[in-house]
C-alpha cells in the first residue's frame, strides 16, 4: 500500500528518485505503468494494479464522447516504465509537459498507486481541500471518524 507525500526533484533527463520505503514495493512488481489524469497531474501504476483499470476503459464504447476522451487520455499517455538500478523512474517529456513538472514534484500515495503532482498543482490542491472546509467528506463518508 503506498502512502504519504513526498517533494522529490526531477534531473536534467527528467528522472525522478523514489524513496527508499517505496522502492522495493515498487521492485517487486512486474511493470511499472505511467499515465495522465484528468486533474493534471501523473498516475504511477504497478503494472498489475494497472491492467484491470486499462481493462475498463478499453472496454467502455468507443463512440461514446467522454469514453473515447477517457482512453485518449489514460491509455492514450500511458507508457510501460521502469527504474533504474538507482531507483530513479524517467518521466517522459510528453508526461513531464502534460503535467507542467518542472525542477520540484510531489509525488503522493494513493493506496494502490501513486499520484505525481507539480509544486503549483499540489499547492492547489492542497488549498482546494482546505478551502472546503467542512464540506469535504462526500456522500457516504459523513461518519467517518479520524
Amino acid at each position: 500500500m503506498f502512502q504519504g507525500a513526498a517533494a522529490l526533484n526531477l534531473d536534467a533527463k527528467g528522472r525522478m528518485a523514489i524513496p527508499a520505503r517505496h522502492r522495493d514495493a515498487l521492485l517487486t512488481q512486474t511493470g511499472l505503468v505511467l499515465t495522465a489524469h484528468p486533474h493534471r497531474c501523473l498516475l504511477l501504476y504497478p503494472a498489475p494494479a494497472w491492467e484491470p483499470i486499462r481493462a475498463k476503459i478499453l472496454a467502455a464504447p468507443s463512440l461514446e464522447t467522454q469514453s473515447a476522451m477517457l482512453r485518449r487520455l489514460l491509455v492514450g499517455f500511458a507508457v510501460d516504465s521502469e527504474m533504474d538500478a538507482a531507483g530513479r523512474l524517467l518521466v517522459p517529456p510528453e508526461l513531464r509537459q502534460y503535467a507542467a513538472l518542472e525542477k520540484q514534484v510531489w509525488l503522493v500515495g494513493q493506496g494502490s498507486h501513486f499520484e505525481i503532482w507539480s509544486e503549483a498543482g499540489w499547492r492547489e490542491q492542497q488549498e482546494a481541500i482546505f478551502a472546503l472546509g467542512d464540506k469535504l467528506l462526500p456522500p457516504g463518508l459523513e461518519n467517518l471518524t479520524l
